[in-house]
């Protein structure tokens, strides 16, 4: 099976099964357990943050992040189309009775900095205070550029906000910008990468920032249920990510320009934008959206259309060149018989 779904549909190796089950454990909730010490002690120091803390997912180390930075009716500037607003269920909002004020993302990914300048709520007890300004690097598959970043920070602390970075793909960004992590981390005050994406293990995501924020956030990831014992097991996956899978997201970028290359001269399939990592994003003609998902999965290609159109198609550790030249000709295949 040839999945495009999504950088979180991968498979140990076997290389990180074997990590796994050497893994040294104690119990990471009395905050012994030696592999996750290790795995939090190296996502902060690659990324230039004083500590790190595990927890089970992107969304709950979002929410940990938020929450650290805002007490309740605290508001946060972000993104309509980012994660933590779209996709995450109101967390902010439902468990930390933390304001979002969504603001429309522009066609690179970026927040237009006037508009955010904007929002800032007055010093006003009708209005909510802002606290913080929340980012996304990657979005949709595009690379917030470093000048942007310094901008924003420098905005961020104009107005006296915190800033965090939903980096659920920060590694795909630092690779596809040429530059060490740290070097986008460093405009952030609090920053969550996703191991279980584009790094390729089972489960798993890291916030990072300054020894004060990590300790007010272990205290909400014990109220949200993020604590897990003999977590050493997950932690080992993430070390060996870490070690091992960093640098060849390279190929995972270089096989999404080759998909989208060999789709674009397929009649029927438009291919949009410049693919900058490892999301291809295409339209095909109306009508037929659904039954080319329900033609793929006949030739053992899954694609996801849960999210609408257009479809988005991921590449990862799982894909090869060679899964690439048959999803080519399935969707050639697919044009013929329209």
């Amino acid at each position: 099976m040839i999945d495009l779904r999504s950088d979180t549909v991968t498979q140990p190796s076997d290389a990180m099964w074997e990590a796994m089950r050497n893994a040294e454990l104690g119990d990471a909730v009395l905050g012994d357990d030696p592999t996750v010490l290790a795995l939090e002690a190296k996502a902060a120091a690659l990324l230039g943050k004083e500590a790190g803390l595990l927890a089970p997912s992107g969304t709950q180390a979002n929410l940990i992040g938020i929450m650290a930075h805002c007490g309740r009716g605290d508001e946060y500037i972000v993104g309509q189309a980012a994660h933590t607003y779209r996709l995450e269920q109101g967390g902010a909002a439902v468990l930390g009775s933390v304001q979002p004020q969504p603001i429309e993302n522009e066609s690179d990914g970026t927040l237009d900095l006037d508009r955010v300048a904007a929002a800032v709520k007055p010093d006003d007890p009708h209005f909510a205070h802002t606290e913080l300004l929340c980012l996304e690097n990657t979005m949709n598959g595009k690379i917030i550029g470093l000048d942007y970043l310094a901008d924003a920070r420098s905005l961020a602390a104009e107005h006296g906000l915190s800033t965090h970075l939903d980096g659920a793909r920060l590694f795909n960004a630092a690779v596809g910008l040429g530059v060490e992590a740290r070097v986008i981390a460093d405009h952030f005050e609090s920053v969550s990468i996703c191991l279980s994406k584009g790094l390729g293990t089972p489960i798993g995501s890291v916030l990072v920032g300054s020894a004060e924020l990590i300790a007010r956030g272990t205290r909400h990831r014990k109220i949200l249920g993020g604590g897990m014992r003999q977590a050493g097991i997950i932690a080992a996956a993430g070390i060996h990510a870490l070690d091992h899978h960093v640098d060849r997201l390279a190929d995972d970028h270089a096989n999404a320009k080759e998909l989208a290359a060999r789709l674009a001269v397929i009649d029927g399939v438009t291919v949009l934008d410049e693919v900058q990592t490892n999301m291809v994003f295409i339209e095909v003609e109306p009508g037929h959206a659904s039954p080319i998902e329900e033609f793929m999965a006949t030739r053992k290609i899954k694609l996801l259309g849960r999210y609408g159109r257009p479809l988005r198609l991921v590449t990862h550790l799982d894909i090869t060149r060679e899964d690439i030249e048959t999803t080519e000709a399935a969707f050639e295949e697919w044009s013929r018989s329209r």
